[in-house]
């Protein structure tokens, strides 16, 4: 014979057991159903998550937006600065990337459409790249400027140095130079790239020099101090 205080018993237990499981599963809902509201809200825009960071490339330094100078008047140009004769534009051809060789290929378009160029190198690690960059000072500017005209888009960056050359980074993304009949005539005035400022107003950055650069110049130094002993 069944005792009822038996089953009592066990009927209490089961609707305790019925409660806590509709507990768990209602908080396990209601935790769903939060993260997934936080999940869309994130994806769609409309709420930044607390470790919300811009895509960066592993290995390849962050580049952070800064303006751009805008051309300065140039004496004896009313309508614009001119592209400077070629010749005239000095640029060191740098690797920023792990893309082998482009310094140099990059040297053989160059000179072969007239520029002078003074060295190449490769950027230490912590100076990779993933946009190519123009690096010029403010006496640079109309110097770099002409040579932007032989890329179809290329960030200018103003450093402190305190000569007219340019350097050229070859980042991870570059672009190859646009053809010689896309480039607009030395008679043609230059344009400002877009939210350009005066030189004055913008802080320059500290020069970045290549390692190897920086070791070629002192093999050649010694060199000559060899020599002249």
């Amino acid at each position: 014979m069944t005792d009822p205080f038996y089953d009592e018993a066990r009927g209490a237990r089961r609707r305790r057991q019925h409660e806590r499981q509709a507990v768990v599963f209602g908080v396990i809902i209601a935790f769903l159903a939060v993260a997934g509201i936080f999940a869309l809200a994130t994806y769609t825009g409309s709420l930044v998550g607390p470790f919300h960071r811009e895509f960066t490339v592993v290995g390849v330094s962050q580049q952070e937006e800064v303006p751009a100078p805008c051309l300065p008047e140039v004496k004896g140009q009313p309508d614009g600065a001119l592209p400077l004769p070629y010749a005239q534009v000095e640029v060191n051809s740098l690797n920023a990337s792990d893309n082998q060789g482009v310094a140099k290929a990059f040297e053989d378009v160059l000179v072969g459409r007239g520029f002078t160029v003074l060295e190449l190198g490769t950027m230490p690690e912590s100076d990779r790249l993933e946009d190519s960059e123009l690096r010029f000072g403010a006496k640079g500017i109309v110097q770099a400027y002409t040579l932007a005209t032989q890329f179809p888009s290329i960030r200018l960056v103003m450093d402190d140095r305190k000569g007219k050359n340019v350097d050229l980074l070859i980042g991870e993304e570059y672009d190859r130079p646009v053809d010689v009949e896309a480039v607009p005539p030395l008679d043609e005035p230059l344009e400002n790239v877009d939210n350009c400022r005066s030189a004055d107003e913008i802080t320059p950055r500290q020069r970045a020099l290549s390692l190897e650069m920086e070791e070629a110049k002192k093999a050649k130094a010694e060199e000559g101090e060899v020599k002249e002993g």
